[in-house]
């Protein structure tokens, strides 16, 4: 079981945001515990989200560029900006619901081409 936390920078008033998720519930938080983020903001959970934060496609925290510091210094994986889809496509295959799984397949393999491309365009 994992933390992660990815590589994008969104501005948020005078802030940069980047996200920060887990393999478990239990792991995230415990990780924003230790980083000193309120759990509150917390996106995407049912019932521990709030308003328009509901509806986010995953669970996750958007977190300060210092915070992301903390996180990888506590344990959390650095990963690229594909990190939330792969970890949202994972968890569609893993719910074993045919059209879910086959868009789980779908996403992945359109995050390797992606990777490939970069990779490519950057060699």
């Amino acid at each position: 079981m994992s933390v992660y936390v990815d590589d994008v920078r969104h501005g948020f008033g005078n802030m940069v945001m980047c996200h920060l998720w887990a393999d478990t519930l239990d792991e995230l938080l415990a990780m924003v515990d230790k980083i000193g983020v309120q759990r509150k903001w917390i996106q995407g959970h049912p019932t521990l989200s709030f308003g328009k934060h509901r509806k986010a496609s995953w669970v996750h925290f958007d977190i300060a560029l210092s915070k992301k510091a903390m996180a990888i210094k506590a344990g959390a994986i650095l990963t690229d900006r594909f990190g939330p889809v792969e970890h949202t496509s994972r968890l569609d295959i893993a719910s074993g619901e045919p059209a879910l799984v086959e868009r789980g397949n779908r996403m992945l393999a359109m995050v390797a081409n992606c990777r490939a491309m970069r990779e490519a365009a950057s060699a």
